[in-house]
């Protein structure tokens, strides 16, 4: 994972990216990727439960 960090509070899954980093240009070239999951992941503590994730802006 990039800029991701996951981190489950009672019922809730909490999210937290920092949006002011980013890690160079997508495959084709046409957004700015600030994070990722890199396919999905297990939630921590609820392994069968997946996430993925990509947060990007446009270049």
């Amino acid at each position: 994972m990039k800029n991701v960090d996951m981190t489950v509070d009672g019922k809730d899954l909490v999210i937290r990216v920092d949006l002011s980093k980013s890690f160079g240009p997508s495959k084709s070239g046409k957004t700015i990727i600030i994070a990722t999951t890199e396919g999905n992941v297990g939630v921590p503590g609820h392994e069968n439960v997946k996430v993925g994730l990509n947060i990007y802006k446009g270049r």
